[in-house]
């Protein structure tokens, strides 16, 4: 039945979709391939509205759905902006619930990269509002990732206000060293040092640098650091050179270190 809905006017289209009423959620779900294919052919604006209408009501359960999530991300591809505002601003309404879904920030990735202005804009936002706990989230942490990957100024300064004073523990868990990671290769330099002297402060920081996560944060930020800043990190891992031979965890640290 999906697969005839395209060849029909927009009278006819309206009244199949009535037809399938409350249960058009679970046919899209179940029929998720049809649904995309009904999606490209659609050239007709009415046919586009009637399709975008019928796909409001079931939004979160179609994100959060294995098959129905791609149908959401059709409409990101084949539709244009004002045709995809719904879905726009159902997720800034529902960004942090998206984030920490498995498939729902996937769909929130697409988001952001489809929008423009105003509701790219609120987008961001939202993520950056939310940063602390989705960096810490198995799938929230790529959403913050994702972000940074956009360069955006504004964004990396609200993020680097949201996660000041926390680098060392965020460093020091598994998901979330990786975004304390991105923040060093892509902040500022001023917020790039706010990181590092966060590290080097910290009492013990030979824990640090042996710590299974944190030992990667250190060894990219030698990596991401210069001049003065990279200097000072240097001579605060100096002292435990030893240790960082013969510790698994730091032989990175130790040969970047070396090759000064």
């Amino acid at each position: 039945m999906m697969l005839t809905l395209q060849h029909k006017p927009p009278l006819l289209l309206r009244k199949c979709l009535q037809m399938i009423g409350d249960d058009l959620v679970v046919v899209i779900c179940f029929r998720t391939r049809a649904v995309q294919k009904l999606i490209e052919t659609l050239k007709v604006r009415k046919q586009i509205v009637l399709i975008i209408s019928a796909l409001q009501p079931g939004f979160m359960h179609l994100v959060n759905d294995l098959n129905g999530n791609h149908v959401i991300q059709k409409c990101l591809s084949n539709f244009g902006a004002e045709e995809n505002k719904f879905i726009f601003e159902a997720a800034a309404t529902h960004c942090f619930e998206m984030a920490i879904h498995r498939h729902g920030c996937c769909v929130l990735q697409k988001c952001i990269t489809s929008a423009r202005g105003e509701y790219q804009a609120k987008l961001i936002v939202e993520v950056c509002a939310h940063a602390f706990q989705l960096a810490q989230d198995p799938f929230g942490n790529y959403v913050v990732q994702y972000v940074l990957d956009q360069k955006i100024p504004s964004a990396n300064a609200h993020l680097a206000s949201q996660f000041e004073g926390s680098y060392v523990y965020l460093s020091k868990q598994k998901v979330s060293s990786n975004v304390v990671e991105k923040c060093l290769k892509v902040f500022s330099d001023e917020d790039k040092a706010a990181i590092v002297f966060d590290l080097i402060s910290v009492p013990h920081f030979e824990q640090l640098l042996q710590d299974p996560f944190a030992n990667y944060v250190i060894h990219t930020a030698l990596v991401n650091s210069r001049g003065h800043l990279h200097n000072a990190l240097v001579e605060a891992i100096r002292p435990h050179e030893e240790a960082l031979r013969t510790s698994p965890c730091c032989k990175r640290i130790s040969r970047a270190i070396s090759r000064r």
